[in-house]
């Protein structure tokens, strides 16, 4: 378990990926929001133009780094030199939330351009157990774990998925990160119901939730095949189990992902104004409920 220092929290307000596009408009019109989310991957260099914009806006906004790269869920170790760049990453900008993919992207000496699901068996349990372990050591501090997408189950699955990542929780004193759409997606893909899912997770662990779009088309039998796109607005379904799950969880920190065909600045932030409504709503119904 984790040997933590003092970390603010991220506020319970949505907020927008940074976009190397929006930059100059962020730092002029200091728009109103909650936080900003950077893929730690992108800011491992030592310096150059991206340093320089993420510093000016991480003094003005709490600041949320989320890894794509770790492959928390390898059979092999984890690359230890990643580990010491994240570590240096986080010293220097000292963000409110840092969150890794339960996935693999890494094999033997190469590195996969995807996220790849893992089968839930005790073997791998003890395998991302460990590597969690191993990457709050690291960096001196929790980290949230973040739901897959996923398109295919594993014949050889023993755990359902809810109880996986609770138990990771539970061995390591990680938080959680609820990817709805996530959620949406690997639902409709798996003929599942997204509401049960909601209902069976540990939202007392949730550090974050994250909102995005998805892509649709038909597999083989004719069936919807949902896509984790993150290249439209968050799509009616989405949003409707966003709500469901806020009158669950009460508000918590939002993250409007759009990482590809990514529109202008002001379309991306009437999504996070909508998300807005949607915490301030639950807020006002939790206050309700404690006052009742």
């Amino acid at each position: 378990m984790t040997t933590s220092r003092p970390v603010k929290t991220l506020p319970q307000r949505a907020g927008l990926g940074l976009k190397p596009e929006h930059y100059k408009t962020i730092l002029s019109d200091r728009p109103d929001v909650g936080f900003f989310e950077v893929h730690a991957e992108n800011y491992m260099g030592a310096g150059g133009p991206p340093h320089r914009y993420l510093e000016e806006i991480a003094a003005l906004y709490p600041l949320s780094l989320h890894g794509v790269g770790l492959s928390i869920g390898a059979a092999r170790g984890l690359d230890k030199a990643h580990l010491a760049r994240l570590r240096q990453l986080i010293d220097r900008y000292r963000p409110q939330s840092f969150s890794e993919h339960l996935a693999w992207s890494t094999h033997e000496t190469g590195f996969l351009n995807d996220l790849l699901p893992v089968p839930y068996t005790e073997e791998t349990l003890a395998r991302v157990v460990a590597h969690v372990d191993e990457t709050q050591q690291t960096l001196g501090r929790p980290l949230l774990l973040e739901n897959p997408s996923t398109y295919v189950l594993f014949a050889d699955s023993t755990i359902d998925e809810v109880d996986f990542m609770a138990t990771i929780a539970q061995r390591t004193g990680c938080g959680l990160l609820l990817d709805v759409n996530n959620v949406m997606v690997s639902a409709v893909n798996h003929r599942l119901d997204p509401f049960a899912y909601i209902d069976r997770f540990p939202v007392e662990l949730v550090g974050e939730i994250h909102l995005a779009g998805y892509d649709e088309t038909t597999d083989a039998a004719g069936d919807r095949l949902l896509i984790d796109a993150h290249g439209t607005s968050v799509r009616n379904d989405v949003i409707e189990l966003y709500r469901y799950t806020l009158a669950r969880s009460g508000p918590l920190p939002t993250l409007i992902e759009w990482d590809n065909d990514v529109p202008d600045f002001a379309t991306l932030n009437a999504e996070a104004a909508r998300a807005d409504a949607m915490l301030s709503a639950a807020a006002l119904q939790h206050a309700k409920g404690r006052a009742a």
